[in-house]
């Protein structure tokens, strides 16, 4: 099984910045270690099939650095070209698991699930938005035509359901901490607000409730991001499950 990623493209930070930006290159040790997974760079994607999703003015000016500065700090993260990179390379991922999806069924990166970035602007360490980027290059090679985003994380993904808010063929699912970032929620098609110290249980019990709409629909492809939730016993900020998790990995 073959899984992609993106931290050898170093993005610097300031001393002291909060983003723990070394999980990554610490789940891919982790899992190179246990030898059941084949992993592989990123390829980067083209700036033109973001395009196909996030407004071709928006991307021209952030691959140019030249985006307004709050823009960069609602971002949060200082402009590099290694930036640039890392953020291609991690789009770039995620198209490259969908690709692996056609083939076989699944795929997987141990970047994307950058569900914060909005059409025409990013925010909360979220560039582009790698799944909004798939589903439109899906939709535009003919592989899919309805889709199902499942989405995990602990922050509702707002971005992603402000992507899709019109479309009747995106269902978007987020599961995420009420009270968490961001504090001004958008609609999903189906959001389930969990309050801190949520546990395994119940966690479950609200994500089985809700797994049955992706089927019923007859969704072709699927989104899961963070892959971890996949996995038994996770670890998930502000709620009291026993395991660890991956940190923004996504699952076609």
């Amino acid at each position: 099984m073959r899984l992609f990623y993106c931290d050898h493209h170093e993005i610097p930070l300031p001393p002291g910045h909060r983003f723990p930006v070394r999980k990554y290159r610490l789940l891919r040790e982790l899992l190179a270690a246990g030898g059941l997974y084949q992993l592989e760079p990123a390829p980067p994607a083209s700036p033109a099939t973001i395009a196909l999703a996030h407004d071709p003015g928006y991307v021209r000016a952030f691959l140019e650095g030249s985006l307004d500065p709050a823009v960069m700090r609602r971002i949060g993260f200082p402009w590099s070209q290694g930036l640039v990179d890392r953020t291609l390379a991690s789009t770039g991922g995620t198209l490259a698991a969908a690709q692996d999806a056609l083939a076989s069924g699944f795929g997987g990166t141990l970047a994307g699930g950058t569900h914060h970035a909005f059409p025409a602007e990013g925010a909360g360490y979220c560039v582009f938005n790698d799944v909004a980027v798939a589903v439109h290059w899906s939709r535009r090679h003919d592989h899919a035509r309805r889709f199902a985003v499942i989405d995990l994380d602990v922050h509702q993904g707002d971005g992603t359901a402000k992507f899709f808010e019109h479309d009747p063929d995106v269902l978007t699912i987020s599961l995420h901490g009420a009270r968490n970032f961001p504090f001004h929620k958008q609609r999903s098609s189906i959001d389930v607000e969990l309050a801190d110290g949520t546990g395994d249980a119940a966690y479950l019990e609200a994500l089985a409730n809700v797994l049955p709409a992706s089927r019923s629909s007859s969704r072709i492809w699927c989104f899961i991001s963070p892959a971890s939730m996949l996995w038994p016993a996770m670890r998930w900020a502000g709620w009291r499950s026993r395991t660890r998790g991956w940190p923004n990995a996504t699952a076609v």
